[in-house]
């Protein structure tokens, strides 16, 4: 299939790259129209064209975020990870209709050929095909046309600013900035039964604000809008304003509060980044809210990817329920789209319309109407694991890897350190789009976005690097394809799936090494060294600063990820378990009482009499190490600080070794040198099952509040 892509250079392309697989509980749509949002994707397009200097510019928080890397993992591997970002394509889209050609088994609400409005710009791209959660999805009603369909995203971003106005029957309404997202709030507000004024710097816009609606429009450029608004309403201003414009300041906000009324309301609509006058707004005692996006549930993972819909009662406008009430609106004629459609363009010419969207309002994309005979609509879901077993050595050097998981963490961390040393058959990951830029990149043979396509093909050995829930149904399809598997830590969120693996490993042909890559690192072999030099138990403290979780991160995911504490403490854990040996228990406690901890405290006893305290922690300072940890010994103290500078206090003098090396590379080469039949296996497998053991104990003593036996 065919997809637009954007590089960080400002170039655009139609690649052609593998079709999507539907998400667990979706639906694979083959699009018929999809909508530009000038706005919006001239703004991604600008950004992408900027410098290196710009972009830090405009984006210090991600300069913030390559500095911290530096700050951890060396500046050789931050400007890795930058330098795969900026060569790394972006979709474009997030408005889009079609046909449902393939149902996840889980979804029992469509069915294939039904027509569906799509939205997100995590997934309804401009793309000949789409693969979509089901709330992200809305049916199409008879009577409404695809390309009317197609605006149901961008008329809910409208529909759900109108709501935050709470603007009622007869209330006057100024809406500033008629660019899409505004004429389509002037439409709504109209149907609402609210007065509109509209204002904008360009009289085309002006014009298709009178065809939307609008009883009065303002040329900011030629008149005074406070007095404008002032005349219209009597003296007494406006009820609510929204403001539909992008930039930064105090100019629009100063407006907007001159021109409401006592206590109105002022709505921001997208991304403004408004500055106030604080006794201006504080004298009329405005109320300043943001809309966010389509409605509830946008930037939720729970909802929009988890199919966790909240009740009706509680939330009554859901995004997923402002999809419906636009294509309702749609079907009644009170939402007239064609006053705000420009132009419409076919999906192979679409690239140059980018060249001039400062001219556009609505674009139409349309796409061409085929069929594809080799689409199957059969799914295979991982959830569904098979049963095949075998023993587990190389017999023959491995010469071939397939990959699952494209994502950054793959792309900097694991492939290059394999490049070259072993043939790349198939790249796997859910977006066709990233499949097909690793497929370049690394000079894999061929771009899937199917799993089954990697056991069932010819590569001996496999990398899963996908989303945590996916790690142990793709490792028992793995092993019972008799495959020698990398698989990213965690291997698996419950104990019952470690069961199921076990039992896998013991009969399989395959191998399993996790990627518990601390333990390879430069500054553990020396660690290793000093403990087998020293008698007696020992004492572990590790000290771990996960810092605070973005809500929107897809760790906070539960479902996805099993949690901070399984999927990522997990690596400390076995690190203790790597340097002191078998434990024996552990008592642990969070921090507070939330319903997702992202921070705990573990305190561990091993078989030796050895002990070892894991704090991780989600609060703190940037300043502090992310990771330090100190080991005491018979005769020695090692204090480590991110693997990077390692001091051993020893004999009453102090020697300090530096590393760069986090045991990344030194652990893909150890499984290398494994494939080649040239070492043993790098890490045992009932080590790894140890760990992951042990962390489930963890998680238990936090949910039981006791100690548990590991």
């Amino acid at each position: 299939m065919k997809q637009l892509a954007q590089y960080q250079d400002g170039r655009l392309e139609l690649q052609e790259v593998p079709a999507p697989m539907p998400p667990p509980g979706g639906i694979l749509v083959r699009t018929t129209c999809s909508v530009i949002s000038p706005g919006t994707e001239k703004m991604k397009v600008e950004q992408a064209r900027m410098s290196l200097l710009q972009k830090a510019k405009a984006r210090p928080d991600q300069v913030a975020k390559v500095l911290e890397t530096a700050k951890t993992l060396g500046w050789k591997s931050a400007l890795e990870k930058v330098r795969n970002r900026l060569e790394s394509p972006t979709p474009l889209g997030y408005s889009a209709v079609g046909v449902v050609v393939a149902v996840d088994p889980l979804n029992t609400r469509f069915h294939v050929g039904d027509r569906v409005a799509c939205g997100g710009a995590e997934c309804a791209f401009h793309a000949e095909l789409i693969a979509v959660p089901d709330l992200l999805a809305s049916p199409i009603p008879d009577g409404v046309e695809n390309w009317q369909a197609a605006y149901t995203t961008l008329a809910s971003i409208s529909m759900e600013a109108v709501r935050q106005s709470n603007s009622r029957l007869g209330e006057r309404i100024l809406v500033i900035g008629q660019g899409l997202i505004g004429l389509l709030a002037t439409s709504l507000l109209k149907a609402s039964g609210a007065r509109v004024m509209a204002t904008d710097f360009l009289q085309p816009r002006l014009d298709a604000a009178l065809a939307m609606g609008a009883e009065r429009v303002i040329l900011s450029s030629q008149s005074n809008i406070t007095e404008s608004v002032r005349e219209w309403t009597g003296g007494h201003g406006v009820d609510a304003v929204l403001l539909c414009i992008g930039g930064k300041g105090t100019d629009a906000s100063d407006l907007a509060i001159s021109c409401l009324r006592d206590r109105g309301v002022m709505v921001i609509v997208g991304m403004h980044d408004a500055e106030l006058t604080w006794k201006a707004a504080y004298i009329k005692d405005i109320q300043i809210r943001y809309s966010r996006s389509y409605g509830p549930g946008r930037y939720d993972p729970n909802y929009e990817w988890g199919g966790q819909d909240y009740p009706i009662g509680h939330v009554r406008w859901t995004e997923n329920r402002n999809f419906e009430a636009c294509l309702q609106l749609m079907k009644s004629g009170h939402l007239n789209l064609s006053p705000v459609t420009s132009r419409t363009v076919a999906f192979k010419d679409v690239v140059e319309v980018y060249d001039h969207l400062d001219a556009e309002l609505g674009v139409i994309i349309e796409y061409p109407n085929e069929t594809d005979s080799t689409l199957s609509t059969d799914i295979i879901h991982p959830r569904s694991p098979l049963s095949t077993f075998a023993a587990a050595e190389i017999l023959k050097p491995c010469d071939r890897l397939d990959v699952i998981g494209a994502g950054n963490f793959a792309r900097t961390m694991l492939l290059p350190h394999l490049k070259g040393a072993l043939t790349f058959g198939t790249i796997v990951n859910a977006t066709g789009l990233s499949a097909n830029h690793v497929k370049q990149k690394f000079g894999f043979t061929r771009a899937s976005t199917d799993a089954s396509d990697v056991f069932s093909g010819p590569a001996e050995s496999v990398v899963i690097a996908t989303r945590h829930h996916l790690h142990a149904p793709l490792t028992l399809l793995g092993l019972a394809a008799d495959k020698h598997l990398f698989v990213e830590k965690p291997m698996c969120l419950t104990r019952a799936e470690l069961a199921q693996i076990d039992s896998a490993i013991l009969q399989s042909r395959g191998s399993l090494l996790i990627g518990f890559n601390r333990r390879f690192a430069p500054a553990t072999l020396e660690l290793k060294k000093l403990i087998g030099s020293a008698p007696g138990p020992k004492s572990l403290a590790f000290h771990i600063f996960a810092g605070p979780l973005s809500p929107d991160h897809w760790y906070a995911n539960l479902e996805q990820s099993g949690g901070r504490i399984l999927g990522e403490a997990c690596h400390f854990f076995d690190y203790a378990c790597h340097l002191l040996g078998t434990p024996v228990q552990v008592t642990a406690q969070t921090v507070g009482r939330h319903a997702f901890a992202d921070s705990v405290t573990a305190q561990i006893e091993f078989l030796d009499g050895s002990s070892a305290q894991i704090i991780y922690s989600a609060e703190g300072d940037a300043s502090f190490p992310k990771e330090s940890l100190r080991l005491f010994g018979s005769g020695f103290v090692a204090e480590c600080e991110n693997f990077q500078r390692l001091t051993i206090h020893k004999g009453r003098r102090q020697r300090i070794m530096k590393f760069s090396s986090k045991g990344h590379a030194e652990e893909m080469a150890a499984w290398l040198s494994f494939l080649q039949g040239k070492s043993s296996h790098p890490l045992a497998y009932p080590e790894a099952q140890q760990s992951m053991r042990l962390t489930f104990a963890v998680m238990e003593s936090i949910r039981e509040g006791r100690t548990i036996a590991a």
